[in-house]
């Protein structure tokens, strides 16, 4: 799998700027492409877009949650049937008159990019009211914390791959958001209650054998955040799971 780097954050709103500091530092000594992007986001967009059409086998490292729009877009123009896997604190499907990264599903589904029940969050414990009525009335499937917890860290997992699976192609996405601050601390979004790193690199391990994954994005760490390098080693060792 490529590793490739996007560093752009103008699509987090201001909030988590420093993202953009982290595919050099977690990519360090990593043989990996970079992506020349700007702070202009349709720019940048299309410059995603153009290398994810042209490429496979992809794990690209950002940059706030934004550059999943472009990347899946082109991801799900080559593989009609796909999955969207993501493993966010958050649903990201606010409603908003731009792209930023807090509604950049929303506007996939909108836009037909991708039918609701081929999308699975998981890791939701920060929902606004305006978003769970969007997640009931498009029943889009997702894992809050609380189930996971009554199911297990093993059972979870398995129902996610299981969902999962039917498609041909998945495009998983992981925002750094979903564990919990005690062990992932720099990002733009302190949610307390997430999984443990030790929880989610269990479900990457198991994920990475999926026939059918093609693509991955990390994104929203933020050097600038961080504790003692925590969510910089973590990164690191999301991105060691797929070499």
């Amino acid at each position: 799998m490529k590793i490739v780097k996007i560093p752009f954050s103008s699509g987090s709103l201001g909030k988590n700027i420093g993202c953009k500091l982290a595919p050099d530092i977690i990519c360090k000594d990593l043989n990996v492409v970079n992506l020349n992007v700007n702070k202009n986001i349709e720019e940048t967009g299309k410059l995603i877009y153009d290398y994810v059409k042209s490429n496979s086998k992809l794990f690209l490292i950002g940059g706030d949650h934004s550059i999943t729009y472009f990347s899946f877009k082109a991801f799900a123009e080559k593989n009609k049937d796909c999955g969207l896997l993501i493993f966010d604190a958050h649903p990201d499907v606010q409603s908003s008159d731009f792209l930023t990264h807090e509604d950049y599903l929303r506007l996939l589904i909108e836009e037909k990019v991708i039918s609701p029940e081929k999308v699975l969050i998981v890791g939701v414990r920060a929902i606004s009211k305006e978003e769970l009525e969007y997640l009931r009335e498009k029943r889009i499937v997702y894992f809050d914390m609380n189930k996971i917890y009554e199911l297990g860290i093993k059972e979870a997992c398995g129902l996610i791959m299981e969902r999962m699976n039917k498609f041909n192609g998945l495009y998983l996405s992981i925002d750094i958001d979903a564990v919990d601050p005690a062990f992932a601390p720099g990002t733009g979004y302190i949610e307390p209650g997430g999984v443990s790193s030790l929880d989610l690199l269990y479900m990457l391990n198991r994920i990475k054998n999926m026939r059918n994954l093609g693509m991955i994005d990390l994104v929203e760490i933020n050097p600038k955040k961080d504790f003692n390098n925590l969510t910089i080693n973590l990164g690191r060792k999301i991105v060691e799971v797929f070499l």
